[in-house]
Formats: C-alpha cells, structure tokens, sequence
C-alpha cells in the first residue's frame, strides 16, 4: 500500500483528555473515605457491642478497639449504624463512591437514578428491619426502631407489615415497568424476535423475484414478498388443511383463525419493515385447492399505511416534509402597550390605596351555641296522623307521606291517590291549621318539580339561625358570587345565598317586628365579609334616623355621599331626592365610559381596566359597585312623592349594567307605595309576616307572606319560584363589633363622592354674571354647547376633562349670561343661541 493512501488511526476523544489535579485529588478522597467507612462498617458488626461501650472514650489511651480502624472506626459505626440507619449506612458510603466516580468522569452509573434509590433504601430499609428484628440489634439503628415503633402503634402490626409491602411492591413497579402495557410491548417484541427467525429461513432475493413474477401471473391481487407466520397455534396439525403457495415461500398449515403479519419489501428482506396485521377468518387469498376466500387487513397503528396493490408504483423514497406554520397573535397598538405597561408595573391593584385592610374575622359575631335540629319523633308522628286523618274526613287519599325539618317549619310532602283533585286539598288549609292547633299553615300545590304537595306546619321548638353559622359555612366562604347576599337558611337546613349582582334590585316588606331591619342587617354584613372597600360602595337612606346609623363608623371605608354633605347616613328627605337625581348622573357617566371602553357591563369593563387597556387620562377609572339601600321607602313616597319614585324607577330600569344596584325595604307594601313602575324593575323579592293576603299579593303576586309565623321566617321569589326561609339573626352589638373592627382600620380620605347635582330650587340662586369671574374655559365650553346644540354638564366633564364641580359652575356661568336655559330635571338643558356665528358675536358683546 502506498504511504500517501496510509491513514493514521484514529485516537480516542478521551485518550487526549488530562484530568486536573483537584479533580483527581477530590475524586480519590471521596473514594477512600467511602472504602474507610465501609470497613468500619463492617468491622463494627462484628463487635459492635463492644464497639459501642469505647465510642465515647476517644481520648482514654487505656482501652484498646477491636475495629480495623480503632476508635475512629468505632465512632462511626456507633453513629451512622446504631444510632441513625442501621445497615443503610453502607448506602451511604455507596454514594460517597459514586460521587468521587462522578468527579473522575467514569460515568458508570446514572448519578440521578442512582441517588433516588439510595434514598428509597435509606428512609424504609431501617424500617423494615427494625420490623424483622423487632427492635433488637443494631441493624435497624434508632430511626429503624422508632418510625417501626410508632407505626405499630398507629396502625398495628398487620397495618405496618401491609405499608412495607405495598412499598416494596410500589418500588419493582416502578423500576421495572411493571405496567400492563410494558408487559404487552414486551411480548410484541418476542413477537418480532420469532418473526425474524423466520425470515432467516426464507429464500434468497433471487428467488422471491420470481416468486413474486408467479404470483403476479396467477394472483394479481395478491401482496408482494408475504411473510406468514403462525402465531396463534388453536387446533392441532392434522386438523389443519394444507394450503399451496408460490415457489420461494415456506409451507405453512393454516388454522380456522390465523393472525399473520404481511411485511412489505421492495428490495431485500434484510431492510427491517414495520408490520401490517391481518385477521384471516378462513383461508389465506392465494391461490389453493379451496375457492378463494375475502379477508380484512386492520393496521397494527395509525402511523403504518396499508400495503400499496401491485399494480401502483412503490414511492418510499420520496422525500416528503411537513412543516407547521407558527400561530401568530396579531396585537394592536393599544394591546402591545398594555403588554409593556403590565410588563413593566403588573396589573392594575386597585386595593393598594388600602393594602394593608383586614377583612372582618367570624369571630366579631356571637357564637349561639349548638344550632343542630332536634328531631321530635312524636311530634312528627302526632302531626302525620293528623294530616291522614283529616284528609280521610274529607275523602282525600294518600298514597305516600314523607317529612322534611327544617330550622322553623316542617314540610310534609304528601303524594295523593289517583283521581283525586289539588284544589280539594288547597281548599283544606284553614281545617289542616285547625286540625293542628298551629299557626302559619301554608300549602304548596303542586311543588315545584316535585309531584306532590307540600305542607308546610310550624315546628313547637325552632332553631335559631344565627349569622356567625351562615358566615362560617363552606358555601359562603368558597363562593365566587359577584356580591354574594346570605339570607339563612331553607326547610331543608341548607344555607341559602344569592348574587344581588343577578338579581339585580331587591324588594323587601314586612310588618314591624317580623325581622325586616334584621334582614337587612344580614345582607349589610354578608357584602361587608366579601368585598373590599375598593370594590363596594354603600348609599343608605334612613328616614326612621336610627335604624341603619351604626354603619356611620365605616364612613371613610365603604359610604358614599354628596360632596355637600355632612353625615353619609341621608335622612333628610330633600337630601334623598338630591341623592336619587346625583345616582342617575353617576349612572349616565357610567355608561359613557363603558360606551368609550366598548364594554357591556362593569365586570368587563373593570377587568379591561385592571389589565391597563384603559387610559386614565381619558378620564376611565376603576368603578366600584354602589348598592342603594333605603330602609322605610314608604315615608319617601308619602313626603316626597313622584320626586322619589321617578328617580328610582329608572335606576331600577337601567342601572344594572353599570354596577348600581337597589335595596328597598317598606313596612307598608301598599300599591300606592310600590307601584306597577317599581315592581316591574324588582324581580327579586323578600316578603317577612304582612297582615293581610292583600299586602302579600302586592309584595310576591301570591298570598302565602300573611301565613308566616315573624320572627325572621320570610320568602323569597326570585322570579321562578318561591322559597321558605329563616334568616340569618344578627344583633345589634355583632353590627357594632363589626363596624368598629372596621371603622379602627386606616381608610380613605373621605367617604366616597357621588356627582353634585344642582336642584331646580337652586337654580333661581344663580346670580348675575361677573366677568371678572368667568372660568378661564367659559368661551369653549360656550362653543362645545352651541355646536351639540346640548347643555348637559357630564358632556362638559368629557370634552373637557373636568371634575363635576368645575363643569357644574361654569354651566350656571353659561345660564346666567342666557346661553342655555334652566335646569331641566333628568334632561338636557336648553341651549338659548342657535349657532356658532351668533355666539361668537355674543361673545365679542360680553367682552366688551
């Protein structure tokens, strides 16, 4: 051979790598150390109750250790094996040997894998023979001994031996793969080992190329180069019929159901295919002594294609790429500066101005003890008798009677026999209450769902419900309600909770001393116990001035007032209209901000907010929800009249979206004091004991409110259906505790300001105009006026980027110098000059 064609051998990558001498020196010391303990190890087993007496006496040259490494070797036995691991302390010294590998890079082990079995084995082989030994010797150590110990006083011996076990059984699983489906690929590759054995057997390339010309004569159809193999192996050999096949291919006895595998081979059948499976249910499709017989071919995965026929031409060797386009969101230019804004300062928190508040503890209100129901079974007996017994009177049959015990009442759900009326059993219920010597009888039929009939019957001994239980249960504390009201409890014992924010108004009657006012109370301190004081803003109206007062000590915290206003608590009539009318001006710039935010409610839009897609130089803000509660509506309607009803119908009707919702309470629900116009905006209602079935068909179109027994037994329609409930019972001194706790936190500046409205009272006070006191933006807002040919203040406040204040005092600027005309109640005011040309020779007039 010529020198120039002469290759050098090639090195080794590693033969020219130099190990560094830190390298080498901390690899031998890990080695060594794992060799010495080790050794010491084992030499302490031999002697270890001897050994163990001479740990402590280091220093003393007296005594003599019988460890191969002396006192050391004594030390360190007493302390991995006796008093820590026992024999698992040889792992430990197996790892020392794997690191200092490791730090050699011989990579003779896989360091991970092999850490996680050393630690397997340290934490339960002390366990397990701390439980063969029971304690006795060292081959357990003490942390053997005590978790074994302990165990076997938790959960006895057999419960200790079945943890062992199933940890044992849970370690080979998951070593070995002990699944169901690495057991099937495991015999699908003896499969394939067994099919390449027969394929060793098959004829050479030569051969199969004119088997194949044979085939193809006498079996076009047929697939190319087929491999089979008996598999299954049912029925014995002389049951089997002999089946003929081309030259080139071994004989094989086909059973009645053969599974074979057809490979695929365009060249030799050295190249390794991926099998297709065929299910044979009769004969094989070459030609035999037996007619040709159909059979199905079933790919073994998706993955394998089918066997191409014959005729089409092989395309294995086509080069065939795939490639998958990336999705690409597309972001405006608003997007991608909220991306960078919340990159850079993260959402928008609107409870930082009072981060550090402290939702309300349950322990702020009074724990009443054991609220369980009692079950009196003889009083359920004696009343079930009562029930079947008048009905029999009447000729009424039942076929079935089931009780239900709620906190207040019971509910009896009787089924009647066929062919019996349910206006025969409503007419019975002045007899069923007779018959029963109880007051509050009510009749449901047919119940709701249900196909039976409910009788309701008051229970001699009610449960009190109290907040704190309702406050504290799983429901309400895990609820995801926008404002989440709890009401109490229904006949079934269940808490019962409502989204005032679906409701979305509330209507609220009953007689004195039934539980209105408590009632109210509960739903006050249910929204308290949820929202922060960023997300939730309060209005109350008191005419009676002493029911809702306690509530004054969370001013700065959860109140909203006129910005004239002394006491956030409104009783005075003439502050309630002015309240009213400064809602509806707080709605109308609600819903332009949600117009200019392309937002449908407050929720997206506060989220859209929150997410700093909103510019608050635009003038969008971060909007709480206002909850309007008016305790003693009655006394509104009667001094103040249309004046109230008409600013509260249409908050009913529109304010919804813009998160401001209504509370309103009465003691009279009379039809002159809530009108058609306000019911039809209140679709939820709570009814306490009314007087007469007159009043309860005003508050819920239905008598049954006239039934109720007081003291905070109430209904609740919410439009579909009406429920029985006892709610909640909440004291004065909780309602106290809990606006204190509150009130003592650090809150904002000042309650939170509602719009100022100026009353048609106060328009007459406008005086003459002062030229030297004309705001600097008088000559614009004149302008902006004329050309919308609109005098609405909250418009100023948009085009000009004001406060209500500002724009509300040059607007009166504008009426005294006759631009527009006077205050016009809910509508815009009249502008006075018709067209631009004209004002600006006003102007021109004025400033001369």
């Amino acid at each position: 051979m010529d020198k120039k064609t002469q290759t050098k051998p090639t090195e080794s990558p590693d033969k020219g790598k130099i190990l560094s001498k830190p390298r080498i020196f901390f690899g031998l010391t890990f080695i060594l150390f794992s060799v010495v303990l080790t050794l010491s190890f084992v030499s302490y087993l031999m002697n270890w109750k001897a050994d163990q007496s001479q740990a402590g006496t280091m220093t003393d040259k007296t005594i003599q250790s019988s460890n191969v490494f002396g006192k050391v070797g004594d030390w360190l036995g007493n302390i991995f094996i006796f008093e820590s691991i026992g024999i698992a302390s040889f792992i430990i010294a197996f790892l020392f040997l794997v690191v200092g590998t490791l730090i050699l890079k011989k990579r003779t082990f896989k360091p991970w894998k092999t850490i996680g079995h050393s630690l397997f084995f340290i934490c339960w082989l002390p366990i397990f023979m701390g439980a063969v030994t029971k304690g006795q010797g060292v081959l357990g150590g003490v942390y053997g001994y005590q978790i074994m110990d302990y165990l076997n006083a938790i959960i006895g011996s057999v419960g200790l031996w079945v943890v062992l076990a199933a940890s044992i059984l849970l370690y080979f699983i998951l070593e070995f793969n002990l699944r169901p489906s690495s057991i099937k690929s495991k015999l699908d590759k003896i499969n394939d080992n067994t099919i390449g054995r027969v394929k060793s057997m098959m004829p050479s390339s030569e051969e199969n190329f004119e088997a194949d010309e044979e085939l193809e004569e006498e079996a076009p159809e047929t697939v190319s180069n087929v491999t089979v193999t008996d598999l299954s192996n049912k029925t014995k050999a002389k049951e089997q019929e002999p089946v003929s096949v081309p030259k080139g291919f071994p004989e094989v006895q086909p059973s009645t159901d053969i599974e074979t595998i057809v490979t695929p081979n365009h060249t030799s059948f050295e190249e390794e295919e991926k099998p297709v499976s065929l299910n044979l249910n009769t004969k094989p499709s070459v030609p035999t002594s037996t007619p040709e017989q159909a059979f199905d071919i079933t790919p073994v995965s998706p993955a394998i294609s089918p066997v191409p026929p014959a005729s089409m031409p092989a395309q294995d060797n086509i080069k065939f790429n795939v490639e998958v386009a990336p999705v690409i969101d597309v972001l405006d230019d608003s997007d991608k500066k909220s991306q960078e804004l919340i990159e850079k300062h993260g959402l928008y928190d609107h409870k930082l101005d009072l981060a550090g508040f402290q939702m309300p503890t349950v322990e702020l209100l009074k724990d009443y003890g054991n609220e369980e129901i009692s079950i009196n079974k003889e009083e359920l007996e004696e009343n079930k008798n009562k029930i079947v017994g008048l009905l029999k009177n009447f000729n009424v049959g039942i076929s079935e009677i089931k009780a239900t015990i709620g906190p207040t009442v019971t509910l009896y759900e009787i089924v009647p026999e066929a062919g019996i009326r349910v206006s025969a059993i409503k007419k019975l219920q002045d007899d069923i209450a007779l018959n029963l010597s109880a007051l509050g009888i009510r009749i449901i039929a047919p119940m709701p769902g249900k196909g039976t009939i409910g009788i309701e019957v008051p229970r001699k001994n009610p449960t009190m419900v109290s907040m704190r239980s309702v406050i504290a249960s799983h429901k309400f504390q895990n609820t995801d309600m926008d404002l989440p009201v709890v009401f109490g409890k229904t006949i079934s014992n269940e808490v019962f909770m409502a989204d005032l924010a679906k409701m979305p108004h509330l209507l609220m009657a009953g007689a004195t001393g039934q539980g209105k006012s408590v009632g109210i109370n509960a739903i006050l301190t249910s929204l308290l116990y949820k929202k922060h004081p960023s997300e939730l803003k309060f209005v109350m109206v008191d005419p009676k001035k002493v029911e809702l007062s306690l509530y004054s000590k969370i001013e700065r915290h959860y109140l909203a007032k006129l910005p004239d206003a002394e006491e956030a608590i409104i009783t005075d009539t003439n502050k309630v209209i002015n309240t009213l009318n400064s809602l509806c001006i707080e709605m109308d710039t609600r819903y332009d901000l949600l117009k200019n935010a392309f937002c449908k409610n407050l929720k997206e839009y506060n989220k859209k907010f929150t997410e700093r897609k909103l510019n608050p130089e635009n003038g969008h803000r971060f909007l709480p929800y206002i909850v309007l509660v008016v305790d003693e509506f009655a006394d509104l309607i009667m001094t103040a009249g249309k004046e109230v009803e008409l600013p509260i119908a249409r908050l009913a009707q529109l304010a919804r979206a813009v998160g401001i919702h209504l509370i309103v309470a009465t003691q009279r629900p009379s039809v002159n004091v809530i009108t058609g116009m306000i019911k039809a905006n209140f679709p939820a209602r709570a009814a306490f004991r009314v007087i007469s079935s007159v009043d309860s068909r005003t508050i819920l179109d239905s008598p049954g409110a006239d039934q109720l027994i007081g003291k905070g037994d109430m209904l609740y329609f919410n439009g579909n259906e009406i429920l029985r409930l006892q709610c909640a019972f909440v004291d004065t001194p909780e309602v106290e505790r809990l606006a204190e706790y509150i009130g003592e936190q650090k809150g904002y500046s000042s309650a939170f300001l509602l719009p100022e409205f100026v009353s048609e009272d106060s328009t007459s006070t406008v005086g003459a105009f002062d030229p030297n006191e004309k705001d600097a933006l008088f000559e614009e807002a004149a302008r902006i006026i004329v050309s919308t040919q609109q005098g609405s203040t909250s418009m100023l406040q948009r085009q000009l980027k004001l406060g209500y204040n500002r724009a509300g005092r040059i607007m009166d600027q504008l009426e005294a110098t006759g631009i527009v005309g006077g205050f016009n109640g809910a509508k815009a005011r009249e502008v006075i000059i018709s067209d631009l040309h004209s004002l600006e020779q006003f102007l021109e007039d004025l400033r001369n």
